[in-house]
């Protein structure tokens, strides 16, 4: 027997049926992260700080830093304007 079952919700409302957290709040943290490492507003020194905050979340978080900065490394590359 084959069974389908097409269900018809938001993003939020599927979250919210399967009892998931509600992110938003931590994604728009990395966000505003990313952004100001990418417009160069970073030091080594914050560099080191968004490394602790990546590693908590362990692999995971490595591999978001290591995405990070190699958009900031294409970034660096590219030609203003």
């Amino acid at each position: 027997m084959k069974l389908n079952l097409e269900i018809d919700c938001s993003p939020e409302e599927a979250r919210r049926f399967l009892g998931l957290p509600d992110v938003t709040r931590a994604n728009e943290m990395y966000i505003d992260a990313v952004i100001k490492a990418m417009q160069g507003g970073g030091s080594l020194e914050q560099l080191a700080e968004y490394t602790k905050q990546f590693a908590p979340m362990g692999q995971m978080g490595l591999k978001m830093f290591q995405q990070l900065i190699e958009a900031g490394v294409g970034m660096a590359g590219k030609p203003k304007g």
